[in-house]
């Protein structure tokens, strides 16, 4: 039996104006499940009149109300957890057990966060800096956000774009990947029921499902003060390029090509056991995964054939097996680029582990491990996206930094040693907006996450994710 998704515009759920659907499919399969909205100009309208309408109330709305509402919204989501983990493996194909304890748990926590966040929103000055003129800063709200969310944590992705602005006062549109809206309905008819059960004005957040040019109209229309997407370099390109033409804020945060640095005095073997979770996780679908392993000379070699034969140990598989790490990639497109990144390997790579697709329904793909590349490749240089780790050899400091940076992408990063003074040299010149130091992959709601270079601006998470969903008023007064 297939599903039908539809768009949450102003409380209510609709289908799209004209009538156009998308076909969504069971990456498991390949198989099309569903249906969702291929939602235009008018569908964009209406949602951005609704949040436009609805943001006034929210705006003047005691952060103790917002906190509330936040928090009530957590609670609903906690008590249909199953509801949302079901939702969410069937567009993506992730594992329920870990889907249920690494993303929606964290997801939760985080919606809590922000409603914590709500009541410490304030200025930092009162005060006389010129005399008889007394000085204020309001931190206020910034309007109706336009948010496009990425396929690869559709949930939790979600989470990120509307609970700091919410929490914040602002009101929301939020588009899902085209190839995975279902948890985020899911989301609307939750946050729609407590709006409602509050008495709060429904039009503060809505969702409009579509593909890339639906995404494009709700950049460019009008009404929106800010432009927040997690996605590709190139779609952060042409939403900051949208952008441009009404002078909106934008928020981005897009691909990444996190190197692993391992010294030669690391513990290899807990190194080995996390870089295999921080690479394969979520089929690798992920900025932050461990995508490039820069590993001194001296233990490469022991290195390479632990790392391949804990590849070789990681299961790909269905979404009820729990002895699975990850599932299939999302979909058939990202197959054909994972499989095109292994297949035009240079001569002198060597495929140490996988390197192939797994069966021949859905879209999984081997754990593999590359060695023997060099830092012009391409596998090395452009963000695969899938379940592929390299593993370069380096001499000294000096070439493992020159190596780590000499991308184009600045999100993520991490550096493995038992030498503290190293590792803090190495935090210092790691051009990343994070790093682990003997980890890889740990999110926290209180620390932020965004990177530098082509990997975007601005923060998720944190209290400096908050303060980007908000302005800076100054008031002075003549006493």
């Amino acid at each position: 039996m297939s599903s039908t998704f539809r768009n949450y515009v102003d409380g209510a759920f609709a289908d799209a104006a004209d009538g156009r659907t998308l076909d969504v499919v069971d990456p498991t399969t390949g198989d099309v499940y569903a249906t969702s909205p291929l939602s235009g100009a008018a569908d964009v309208d209406a949602a951005m009149a609704a949040a436009a309408a609805a943001f006034p109330v929210w705006r003047d709305a005691t952060p103790s109300v917002r906190q509330r509402a936040l928090l009530r919204i957590a609670d609903v989501m906690e008590a249909r957890a199953e509801e949302l983990v079901a939702a969410e493996s069937r567009d993506t194909g992730k594992p329920l057990h870990l889907t249920l304890s690494e993303e929606l748990g964290p997801a939760i926590d985080q919606v809590r966060f922000f409603a914590g966040a709500a009541r410490m929103l304030e200025g930092r000055s009162a005060g006389e800096y010129m005399e008889g003129m007394t000085s204020i800063v309001r931190r206020e709200p910034v309007g109706v956000c336009a948010q496009v969310a990425p396929w690869n944590y559709p949930l939790l992705m979600a989470v990120w774009k509307f609970a700091p602005a919410l929490a914040a006062g602002n009101a929301v549109v939020l588009k899902p990947s085209d190839t995975t809206p279902a948890s985020t309905v899911l989301l609307a008819e939750i946050i729609g029921g407590v709006l409602e059960e509050l008495g709060l004005p429904k039009g503060i957040f809505n969702v409009v499902c579509g593909d890339r040019e639906t995404g494009r109209l709700m950049v460019e229309h009008p009404t929106p003060a800010m432009a927040s997407i997690t996605g590709s370099v190139r779609a952060g390109i042409q939403v900051a390029q949208s952008a441009a033409k009404d002078v909106k804020r934008v928020h981005l945060e897009l691909g990444g090509k996190a190197p692993a640095v391992v010294f030669e005095d690391a513990d290899l073997v807990k190194a080995v056991e996390d870089l295999v979770v921080g690479g394969f996780f979520n089929a690798g679908q992920d900025c932050t995964a461990a995508t490039r392993v820069l590993v001194h000379e001296s233990v490469h070699d022991e290195f390479v054939a632990a790392l391949a034969k804990a590849a070789a140990a990681t299961k790909t598989g269905q979404p009820d097996d729990e002895d699975v790490l990850y599932g299939p990639l999302n979909n058939a497109n990202q197959l054909a680029q994972v499989s095109g990144f292994v297949e035009r390997l240079p001569e002198h790579a060597r495929i140490e582990a996988g390197g192939h697709r797994v069966g021949d329904r859905g879209y999984f793909y081997a754990p593999t491990v590359v060695s023997g590349l060099r830092q012009d490749d391409e596998i090395v240089q452009n963000e695969v996206f899938g379940p592929v780790m390299t593993v370069q050899s380096f001499t000294d400091e000096d070439q493992a930094v020159a190596y780590a940076n000499g991308v184009d992408y600045a999100l993520a990063s991490s550096v493995w040693t038992k030498d503290h003074a190293r590792a803090m040299r190495m935090s210092r010149k790691l051009d990343f907006g994070c790093v682990w130091i003997n980890s890889h992959m740990a999110l926290v709601a209180e620390m932020p996450h965004g990177g530098f270079k082509r990997s975007g601006y601005g923060k998720d998470l944190s209290a400096y994710g908050f303060e980007d969903y908000t302005r800076i008023k100054h008031v002075m007064t003549s006493l």
